[in-house]
C-alpha cells in the first residue's frame, strides 16, 4: 500500500551483496562474470548504500581486481557509499574485495590482511623415481615446462615465479594504498601478515568493529530495508552433478580456508 501513495517517504534501501567463498573462475567461486549481474542490479536499485558481507580466504588476483573495480566504478558513478563487513576472514583476495568499500567493519575475531601473493604446487619426482616412472617432456620454448610438478624444482624456475609474483603484489599494494590512504599505519603491512579484529583497526586496515545489521540501522535508520543478494550457483552444482570436479574444487577451497584455521 505504501508504494501506491507517492507522497509517503520510502525507508532507505540497502542491498547486501554476499561475497562468500574463494575467488576464481571455477564453478561456484566468486568471479566477475558471476557477480556482475548482482552488483549491477544492486546499484540500479537507487540504494542509500550498498553493503558487502565478506567471508573469503582469497583466490585469483585478477578476479579480485575485476570485482573490486566494478564495485568502485558503479559507486563513484552513482555517488553511493559502500560498507564492507568481514565475517570470519577477508584475507588476500578477500581483503582486496573489502578495500573496494569506503568503510570496512570487522568482528572482534575476524582475520584480515595477507597482502601478498602465493604460488603453490606439489612435487612428485622422488615418487616417480621409486616407481620407475619416466617423465618425457618436449617443449618449444625453454620456459614452457615452468614448475612442472613431475620434475625436480629448478632455481631458475623459483626465481621466475618470484618475478611473476612481484607485479601482482605491487598491484595489490597500490590498490590498498589508494583505497585506505592516510588511514594506514606506518608499520609494514604488506608482507602477507594477518591481523585480528581491533588490531586491524589500529593499523588502519579497517575502520572499526561493527556488525552489519546494527551498523546499517545506526547509519540509515531502524526502518532501513536490507535486501540480501548473491551469486547464484551453477545448475550442475545445484543438482549435485559433475561430482568428481566438485570434489577437486572442494579440496582446493578447503586448503585455502585451512590456512586461516577455518
Amino acid at each position: 500500500m505504501r508504494s501506491l501513495i507517492p507522497f509517503l517517504k520510502k525507508p532507505p534501501l540497502v542491498p547486501v551483496i554476499r561475497l562468500q567463498g574463494t575467488i576464481g573462475t571455477g564453478r561456484n567461486a566468486l568471479s566477475d562474470a558471476g557477480l556482475a549481474p548482482v552488483i549491477e542490479k544492486a546499484f540500479r536499485m537507487k540504494p542509500a548504500a550498498v553493503a558487502l558481507a565478506i567471508n573469503s580466504p582469497g583466490g585469483s588476483a585478477v578476479q579480485s581486481s575485476l570485482i573490486a573495480a566494478r564495485i568502485r566504478r558503479l559507486a563513484d558513478k552513482k555517488g553511493i557509499p559502500v560498507h564492507a563487513f568481514v565475517e570470519d576472514v577477508a584475507a588476500s583476495g578477500g581483503y582486496w574485495l573489502a578495500c573496494a568499500a569506503d568503510k570496512i567493519w570487522v568482528d572482534d575475531s575476524s582475520l584480515v590482511g595477507s597482502i601478498g601473493v602465493i604460488f603453490a604446487s606439489f612435487g612428485f619426482p622422488d615418487f616417480m623415481a621409486r616407481h620407475g616412472i619416466e617423465r618425457r617432456v618436449v617443449t618449444a620454448g625453454k620456459s614452457k615446462s615452468l614448475a612442472d610438478p613431475f620434475l625436480p624444482a629448478k632455481p631458475e624456475d623459483v626465481e621466475r615465479l618470484r618475478a611473476l609474483s612481484a607485479p601482482v603484489h605491487a598491484a595489490f599494494i597500490a590498490h590498498v594504498k589508494a583505497r585506505r590512504g592516510a588511514r594506514l599505519a606506518e608499520a609494514d603491512l604488506f608482507n602477507a601478515d594477518i591481523w585480528v579484529g581491533a588490531e586491524a583497526a589500529d593499523l588502519g586496515l579497517v575502520d572499526g568493529v561493527a556488525h552489519l545489521v546494527p551498523k546499517m540501522q545506526a547509519l540509515y535508520g531502524d526502518k532501513a530495508r536490507l535486501i540480501p543478494m548473491g551469486q547464484k550457483k551453477g545448475l550442475l552444482s545445484r543438482f549435485g552433478l559433475n561430482l568428481a570436479e566438485d570434489v577437486m574444487l572442494a579440496a582446493e577451497e578447503r586448503a585455502l580456508w585451512a590456512r586461516y584455521g577455518l
